[in-house]
């Protein structure tokens, strides 16, 4: 709505219509492709992109593409720390590992009733914070975002940290607060889908390009392997004169 506009937004607004602001396309497409860019060459460079998306109606889009193209996610209530504070993050992983391990190795069968449902509420606990980053080992390079204002503490602490981010930038928000900032509706379900599988296919393709690069490679070093070796002649004694 036009009331809640952030005059910083003004550029990529092309009109207004019955109280709310029309984004200008033309902008949305030519940001979007440079986004995309960005996170195609982070794949390629074999680097990892957290997609991160709290608000209701973007979970399910941002689990399913994350998922599709291998990267971590954060659809919960971002903790504060996540990425400054990253050690004990990995140290809460660890412990959601150690007690899924417990209850699937049948340790767990050795405690009481008591203590199991303690188990077992502890790690549904974690799990519904720490799943989508289970795998993610070290800081990411990049974070993509829905909704800047809602996830305005990975905003700040991907800031702190010199870390890149690509978001969805909607008409009441500052989008000199992200490196690539991509003008749109980051309410709509549809909107979040498009916008979503754009960089998650650029993602792809990066993955895809270095795959390729990896295999011409090993081709390359299995053919010089294979390749006999030139045969050594024998020097010859010079005649001698009678």
């Amino acid at each position: 709505m036009t009331r809640k506009w952030n005059p910083a937004m003004a550029p990529y607004i092309f009109m207004e219509r019955n109280g709310i602001h029309i984004i200008d396309l033309n902008k949305t497409i030519r940001m979007i492709d440079e986004a995309a860019r960005a996170a195609r060459q982070l794949s390629r460079s074999g680097r990892k992109i957290l997609f991160v998306a709290t608000k209701k109606q973007a979970k399910e889009i941002i689990i399913a593409e994350a998922t599709r193209v291998n990267m971590p996610y954060v659809t919960e209530r971002w903790l504060g720390g996540m990425l400054t504070n990253f050690a004990t993050v990995r140290k809460s992983v660890k412990k959601m590992t150690n007690l899924d391990k417990m209850e699937t190795d049948g340790t767990a069968t050795n405690l009481s009733k008591k203590e199991r449902l303690m188990l077992s509420r502890e790690k549904a606990k974690l799990e519904r914070s720490l799943y989508g980053i289970s795998d993610m080992v070290k800081l990411p390079s990049a974070l993509f975002i829905v909704d800047i204002k809602k996830e305005h503490i990975a905003i700040a602490e991907a800031k702190k940290l010199n870390i890149p981010t690509i978001a969805m930038v909607d008409t009441n928000s500052d989008p000199g607060q992200v490196d690539f900032p991509i003008p749109a509706n980051d309410d709509a379900a549809k909107s979040i889908q498009l916008i979503t599988r754009i960089i998650t296919d650029a993602i792809l393709e990066g993955y895809n390009e270095r795959k390729m690069e990896r295999d011409a490679e090993n081709a390359k070093k299995d053919e010089e392997h294979s390749k006999p070796e030139a045969p050594v002649m024998e020097a010859q004694e010079p005649e001698t004169q009678a």
